[in-house]
C-alpha cells in the first residue's frame, strides 16, 4: 500500500475489490474491514464476517499488530483510547491515563510506523492563549474497530469466548460510522466545489465545541457544515445550531453545507440556495461512481 492512501482512496479500493453497489452497506463494511486489502463477502452479515475473518484468526492478526505496535502497554493504551473516544490527542492521554510526554512519544511512535496520522483543526483559536489539541487518526478504519472492539477483551478472546467482544460492538455500532461518513462527506464537498477548488478543508474544533466541515475556497469564500446520521429527516434547527457554532468559534461563513443521511424535511428544502447547500446519501453515492482496476491499492498485508 502507498504511505498513506486517503480514507476515499481506500474506499473506493474496497467497494471496487469487494463488487459493493449498496453505499450504506459499503460504509459499514469498511469501517470493519477497510484498509488491509482483505476480500470481503458482503453477501454475509457483518457479525458473521467479524467471527469469520477476525476473531477466528484472531492470534495471526493480534501476531501481526504486535509486531508493529512492539506489545507496548503504553502504545495499545493510547490506541484503546483513541478508537473509543474524540480522537483528540491530549483527552486520550488522559482517557488512557498516560502522562503527557511519554503520551507524546507513544503517539510519535506510531504515526512514524503508519499506525495513526495527526490532524490538526482547521482554524486557529480566537484565543490564542487556549492550546487545542491535535486529532489522531487511524490510518486504516480495520485497525480502529480492533483496538476499540477486540484488543481490550483479548483474555475472552484468547480463550474463544467472544461475549465481550458482541456487547461490546452492539453497544458501538450505532455510532461507530459516523467517523468514516464524516470523512466521506468531507471528500464529497471537495469534490462539489470544482469552480472554486478548496485552499484547506477539514474539521474543525476548539475547547467549547466542534464544526464537522470547515473550508475556505481559493477565491476565500468560508464554507461551514454539519452531518446528520439519525433516521429523522433533518429539519431547519440544524442550520440554526450550525450559524450558533459558528457565531461562537467567531466564524462568519459564506456557505453552509448540510449532510443529512435520511434527507431533509420539505420546509427545510425550500432553504437551498448557493448559501445553503444540503446532500444526502445519493450525493455521497456519487464517490463510488466509475470504480476500476485503476482504484485498486497495493497492499502487502496477509490475507484473511
Amino acid at each position: 500500500m502507498s504511505k498513506h492512501p486517503t480514507l476515499l482512496q481506500q474506499f473506493r479500493a474496497f467497494c471496487f475489490q469487494n463488487n459493493a453497489t449498496d453505499l450504506e452497506k459499503a460504509i459499514e463494511y469498511f469501517a470493519v474491514f477497510g484498509g488491509m486489502g482483505w476480500s470481503v463477502d458482503m453477501s454475509k452479515p457483518l457479525d458473521d464476517l467479524i467471527v469469520e475473518k477476525i476473531l477466528a484468526n484472531y492470534g495471526y492478526l493480534h501476531g501481526d499488530i504486535a509486531k508493529i505496535t512492539q506489545s507496548n502497554k503504553t502504545h495499545h493504551s493510547l490506541l484503546t483510547a483513541l478508537a473509543s473516544g474524540d480522537r483528540r490527542e491530549y483527552s486520550a492521554f488522559r482517557r488512557a491515563n498516560i502522562p503527557r510526554k511519554e503520551g507524546e512519544e507513544s503517539a510519535a511512535f506510531l504515526i512514524k510506523f503508519g499506525l495513526l496520522i495527526r490532524e490538526k483543526s482547521q482554524e486557529e483559536p480566537a484565543d490564542t492563549s487556549e492550546e487545542v489539541s491535535d486529532r489522531l487518526i487511524f490510518t486504516a478504519p480495520f485497525m480502529r474497530f480492533w483496538f476499540s472492539c477486540i484488543s481490550p477483551y483479548y483474555k475472552g478472546v484468547k480463550e474463544g469466548d467472544f461475549t465481550e467482544v458482541k456487547e461490546r460492538w452492539e453497544n458501538t455500532k450505532q455510532t461507530f460510522f459516523d467517523s468514516v461518513y464524516e470523512a466521506l462527506v468531507i471528500a464529497l464537498v471537495q469534490k462539489s466545489f470544482k469552480e472554486d477548488p478548496f485552499k484547506k478543508i477539514g474539521s474543525y474544533w476548539d475547547k467549547n465545541g466542534e464544526i464537522e466541515i470547515l473550508g475556505q475556497t481559493k477565491s476565500g469564500k468560508v464554507v461551514a457544515g454539519a452531518c446528520k446520521y439519525s433516521k429523522a429527516k433533518a429539519n431547519k434547527s440544524e442550520l440554526t445550531k450550525l450559524q450558533e457554532r459558528c457565531h461562537s468559534a467567531k466564524l462568519n461563513p459564506d456557505i453552509f453545507v448540510i449532510f443529512s443521511k435520511n434527507g431533509f424535511s420539505n420546509e427545510f428544502k425550500k432553504e437551498k440556495s448557493e448559501e445553503v447547500r444540503l446532500f444526502t446519501l445519493k450525493n455521497l453515492k456519487t464517490l463510488m461512481d466509475d470504480l476500476s482496476e485503476k482504484d485498486l491499492l497495493v497492499n502487502t498485508n496477509k490475507k484473511y
